[in-house]
């Protein structure tokens, strides 16, 4: 059993202001390995109060020192880089190896990303007579998922804290062990009390409680998009700046151009990683009609190889909404080639790999997002076809386009309405602003457009 018993606030664990825990349960046995407090409204504002206290101090922080902490905070995750792995493998399910090259070392490169960008980020800057400052926000409210729980942590936590700002962090009742650990290394780092805060606790009571907090003037959330309109309307309510990073459903556009097994494979595999809990997976495979049946066969072969590579999904509730999804996609007329609903195993929250083909675009698994190891393959005429496809849906968070040619890959990709695209299996990049279109959300994660997040503008004029 791993658990803290109380919440991370003003540099100290604290008891919880109520009585109330949570099981944190591993998905690939289904038995209790940890349990944390179930944080309360008062348990909030106890943090809130926390980072609005040390709020003054650390805005005034000069830059340099902000980025040695940030530097500090890198080096403590390297050195505990392991426990991180095998906390998120027991957690979240995820296959160690994975977890290691994944859940563990994207963080530290965003970490370390950040430290270097507080250094040297021009927080003054001088525009005819008038000298423009770059100043914090102020106290951020984080709502982090389950999906990716150290790196949504830190794609937040980070920043925020290079721009100068205090945190309260709320992160997913389902991975909140990691998030413990990430408040010990924080404290092993040196960061100021007060700085960081952490409140573990369920969504609507813990989570609506910091979104609503009038101590709070910025709250960033990644997650559902049902979730995330109601955390716009309550920050637009208030007048209160919020960062969305939501819903996908994203389109792995092939060119008749195409190295088409390469595309394939990339694809299905991109689909399979972290079990299809991926919001930016390129979920819809559109494949020209003269190619298509080639494309399935490459498809259903790749997806048969991941049966015994993936872990399971993270709990019970998600089991069943992949299986639905499944079940719809069937009821719908959709060809089952790879998958379905027999699970890989018995025990834990397994779904096998599924490979959908005769996909129409108007299909509940073409439009919705089942955030599960489902791939669904789509047939187009011609390149506006494609195109009309690709950017059919109420998303636009990620994508991908192949073609033998560079060039016309970007041509293809800069009409897509979608905020990343990876042209030819683009490796990925911890700088590249991270973030959607339409409701994938508002506003950017990564690099310096994630920094800006977290920044407000003054001008003075002389």
């Amino acid at each position: 059993m791993k658990a803290h018993d109380g919440m991370y606030i003003d540099g100290a664990w604290r008891p919880a202001a109520g009585r109330d825990v949570i099981d944190v349960v591993n998905p690939v046995d289904e038995q209790v390995i940890g349990r944390v407090p179930a944080g309360t409204a008062e348990d909030v504002d106890a943090a809130v109060r926390a980072a609005r206290a040390a709020f003054p101090a650390w805005a005034a922080t000069p830059p340099a020192e902000r980025a040695a902490r940030l530097a500090a905070l890198r080096d403590v995750l390297v050195a505990r880089k392991d426990e991180i792995a095998e906390t998120v493998t027991a957690e979240l399910g995820a296959p160690l190896k994975f977890s290691e090259n994944v859940h563990a070392a994207v963080p530290i490169a965003v970490a370390g990303s950040y430290a270097e960008l507080a250094a040297t980020y021009p927080f003054e800057e001088k525009h005819g007579n008038s000298t423009v400052y770059l100043e914090p926000v102020g106290v951020v409210g984080a709502i982090t998922p389950w999906n990716y729980p150290l790196h949504q942590i830190v794609a937040k936590v980070a920043p925020a804290l290079a721009a100068g700002c205090t945190v309260v962090l709320k992160p997913a009742e389902d991975t909140p062990l990691v998030a413990q650990l990430f408040a010990e290394a924080v404290h092993e780092a040196g960061v100021p009390a007060g700085v960081f805060n952490l409140v573990t606790g369920l969504g609507p009571v813990a989570g609506q409680a910091l979104a609503e907090h009038s101590g709070v003037d910025l709250v960033s959330f990644t997650g559902s998009t049902a979730v995330g309109r109601r955390i716009g309307a309550t920050a637009g309510a208030a007048v209160k700046r919020f960062a969305l990073e939501l819903g996908g459903k994203s389109a792995n556009v092939i060119l008749p151009s195409a190295d088409l097994a390469k595309a394939v494979n990339v694809g299905v595999a991109n689909v399979m990683s972290n079990s299809g809990q991926t919001c930016s997976a390129w979920t819809r495979m559109l494949v020209h009609t003269s190619q298509y049946d080639e494309a399935v066969e490459l498809a259903s072969a790749a997806a048969a190889k991941y049966g015994e590579r993936i872990g399971p999904v993270v709990n019970a509730k998600q089991r069943e909404r992949v299986r639905g999804y499944i079940e719809k996609g069937v009821a719908e007329g959709a060809r089952l080639v790879a998958g379905g609903l027999e699970p890989p195993r018995e025990e834990g929250y397994f779904v096998s790999p599924t490979v959908f083909a005769d996909v129409t675009p108007e299909m509940t698994v073409a439009q919705e997002e089942i955030f599960g190891p489902v791939l669904c393959v789509l047939r187009y005429e011609d390149e506006e076809d494609a195109l009309r496809i690709a950017n059919g849906t109420v998303y636009g968070l990620a994508g991908a386009v192949w073609a033998g040619d560079e060039a016309e890959a970007v041509a293809f990709a800069r009409r897509m309405d979608t905020g990343q695209v990876d042209i030819n299996g683009g490796r990925f990049n911890p700088v590249a602003p991270f973030g959607g279109y339409k409701q994938s959300g508002v506003g950017r994660e990564l690099g310096t457009h994630g920094l800006a997040e977290y920044l407000q503008t003054k001008s003075l004029q002389f």
